[in-house]
């Protein structure tokens, strides 16, 4: 008698612990991924506090090139006030890069530009943060990829569905982003 209970109250919290565990295993996950766009909103952060140094620094030789400086400074502008999530945000992001590309472009019609100091100082510092972001997105897609596997595959997609997770969105790279700059001379 005493075995059949035992037996029975195993049978009972084998499923209790189960669901226990892959929720826990969720949450990990999910946290994973806050972890990580955080961590990209950390360097677009250092990104955005880079661009006004460059634009400055740029200003003096560029005054021919006016458009250029300003359409930098009005994508980093709406890339700051983007919180509308991953997708509006990698948009943006993608819109800055495109800009920022621009102006290396036009940089590199102006030697003197080229050459200073603080310009290639500045330059320095945004490539290095660039590949940050880069890093840190690679990071974001990587753990966004395992929560919504964990979420799809059986039977955690039971406990998903039983406790409202949701997919994550990947932060993705525009094909125009893919593109390389064409530099004339």
């Amino acid at each position: 008698m005493i075995v059949g209970v035992i037996l029975i109250v195993l049978l009972l919290l084998i499923p209790v612990f189960m669901v226990v565990g892959i929720y826990n295993a969720l949450i990990k996950l999910r946290n994973r991924v806050k972890n990580a766009w955080s961590q990209i909103d950390v360097q677009l952060k250092r990104r955005y506090d880079l661009i006004p140094n460059l634009v400055e620094t740029a200003k003096g030789y560029l005054k021919h090139e006016r458009e250029v400086l300003e359409n930098v400074t009005k994508a980093r502008t709406q890339a700051i006030k983007i919180d509308e999530g991953v997708a509006q945000q990698a948009k943006a992001e993608n819109f800055l890069s495109q800009t920022l590309r621009s102006l290396f472009a036009v940089v590199e019609n102006y030697p003197d530009l080229k050459a200073s100091r603080n310009m290639l100082a500045v330059q320095e510092e945004l490539t290095s943060t660039e590949n940050k972001i880069s890093f840190a997105r690679q990071h974001y897609n990587d753990s966004v990829m395992k929560v919504n596997t964990k979420i799809e595959i059986f039977p955690s997609n039971i406990v998903a569905g039983m406790f409202s997770f949701k997919q994550e969105e990947f932060f993705e790279v525009e094909e125009e982003e893919r593109k390389a700059v064409k530099v004339k001379f």
